[in-house]
């Protein structure tokens, strides 16, 4: 499957400040990256996006909005590099449609041992009976 482009029109970022520890720096630059991605206004084809919606993840709200926050990196060009990368592959992830499982029967090798460990494990417990006299 060719790898799908997004266009940039389509993801919107929000420059905020991070949290946690990092001194002066994280109280006073605003290099952390919020990305929205809405999933039904995108032109991603429908199967692709029928599938992203059906994914378990948190990053996905309820309304098919897909949000990345990006706080790793000191820049905000890095971050905001670092979380297009994770939309790509959370995209790609979802972007080949899943192999159908084909139904298959048992061999009839398989049936006969089977068969078989079913007739030694109730020889086995038939001993384990009370012995009548």
């Amino acid at each position: 499957m060719p790898r799908l482009l997004i266009p940039p029109a389509e993801v919107s970022f929000t420059a905020i400040r991070a949290q946690g520890a990092g001194g002066q720096n994280v109280n006073k630059v605003s290099s952390a990256v919020h990305l929205r991605f809405d999933i039904g206004a995108s032109s991603l084809p429908d199967d692709v996006k029928a599938r992203l919606r059906a994914l378990a993840d948190a990053r996905i709200t309820r309304e098919g909005v897909v949000i990345i926050k990006a706080q790793e990196q000191r820049s905000l060009e890095r971050n905001r590099a670092d979380a297009l990368a994770r939309l790509h592959e959370l995209i790609a992830s979802v972007a080949a449609p899943p192999k159908r499982r084909r139904p298959t029967r048992p061999t009839l090798a398989s049936k006969a041992r089977r068969l078989e460990g079913k007739a030694q494990r109730a020889q086995v417990k038939a001993q384990r009976a009370k012995v009548d006299d």
